[in-house]
């Protein structure tokens, strides 16, 4: 990891399988529902819904900081805590989490590399327990918004030579044959294309296959990282905006941009086409 530009934002299987049970760091899986959970966990781990622990369960808004708060503290959780996310979904719901927690100033949060996926391929510990923590106080900082991008500043940068938006929605997404989403297909217009591809399963989704990650769901290096970027034209003398269909993709490369390889200005534009596609009056390409 010593080759990316921020690697202590990454926790290997290694690192975790000794720090497992320090009471200085605390893990959180992300999923859609408890089942994975519930059918073994990480030790120690605590569970996060993606729709009402990152996100708001009816608005699908970020969490407000005093939601947050109130959950940190009752997982005693502490401005100093390490936090290590993942999940069992190619990492994109705990890279969401993840982004969540940096807007509101948490110092030291880290993606399980491999996520859930790794640590059971190498045969590691896991467990039906629920932990119980003793709850505590916590209070965030106030939100980074240069971390975001609304839909109202996508469109004013429309055009702008100093900006590039990142699609990472599939090809077939991206070029409108597939309007998942949105009541149109398409893409915003000028956005440069980094593929996910859909795994598929006797014909049923099972999960995705980001551009930046290996076959055992680890990042590739940061040198295979810069040159995909790179012959994209995606670099970073430019202000980044990632996208995708709801978000979870894009937060993946925003993470692999801005501590990865180390990008200054990276946005996440979380409304993705979920929110562009079903827009009155915004140019589709």
């Amino acid at each position: 990891m010593s080759d990316y530009a921020f690697s202590t934002m990454l926790a290997s299987t290694h690192w975790l399988a000794y720090h497992v049970n320090d009471p200085a760091v605390r893990l959180i899986e992300v999923g859609f529902s408890r089942a994975a959970y519930d059918s073994g966990h990480l030790p120690g781990a605590i569970y996060w819904n993606w729709s009402g622990n990152v996100l708001q369960a009816r608005s699908r808004e970020l969490l407000s900081k005093e939601a947050l708060e109130q959950q940190l503290s009752e997982a005693g959780i502490d401005q100093k805590t390490t936090l290590v996310v993942y999940d069992s979904a190619s990492n994109l719901l705990a890279a969401m989490a993840l982004w969540l927690l940096k807007i509101y100033g948490h110092a030291d949060v880290r993606l399980l590399d491999g996520e859930r996926t790794k640590w059971e391929l190498e045969n590691r510990p896991f467990t039906t327990e629920i932990p119980s923590f003793a709850p505590i106080t916590y209070r965030l900082q106030e939100p980074d918004w240069t971390l975001r991008a609304s839909r109202d500043l996508v469109l004013e940068g429309l055009g702008s030579a100093n900006r590039v938006l990142v699609d990472t929605r599939t090809s077939s997404m991206y070029n409108g044959e597939d309007a998942m989403g949105g009541t149109v297909g398409g893409r915003i217009p000028g956005a440069i294309s980094l593929p996910a591809v859909m795994e598929m399963e006797n014909g049923q989704f099972k999960r995705w296959q980001t551009p930046t990650t290996n076959a055992d769901g680890t990042f590739k290096s940061a040198d295979e990282l810069r040159a995909m970027c790179y012959e994209k034209g995606i670099t970073p003398d430019h202000e980044t905006i990632t996208y995708c269909v709801r978000g979870g993709l894009s937060t993946h490369l925003w993470f692999v941009l801005k501590y990865l390889l180390g990008f200054p200005q990276v946005r996440e534009y979380d409304g993705s086409w979920a929110e562009w596609g079903n827009l009155v009056g915004v140019p589709v390409e």
